[in-house]
């Protein structure tokens, strides 16, 4: 007979979903927690709100980096 094909299934690159790096989703858990400090903080009236923004802020910016970082690692080794 002929070639079937690959035996697994998902076996074309760049098809499958990459999982999200570890750092990033720290990242992106930190900047959640962040922001919902950032809003307790101000509706209680404290102006600490505007330092959970600036971490907010820094930790969205490290989630967006290792994640790109993670997409151009995958693109260059295949």
């Amino acid at each position: 007979m002929g070639d079937t094909g690959p035996a697994v299934p998902h076996a074309v690159p760049g098809q499958e979903p990459t999982p999200m790096p570890r750092l990033a989703l720290y990242a992106l858990v930190v900047c959640a927690l962040a922001v919902t400090a950032a809003v307790v903080s101000f509706v209680s009236g404290s102006w600490l709100g505007v330092i959970w923004v600036l971490l907010a802020g820094l930790s969205s910016n490290m989630a967006w980096y290792y994640i790109r970082r993670a997409k151009i690692t995958e693109a260059s080794q295949s």
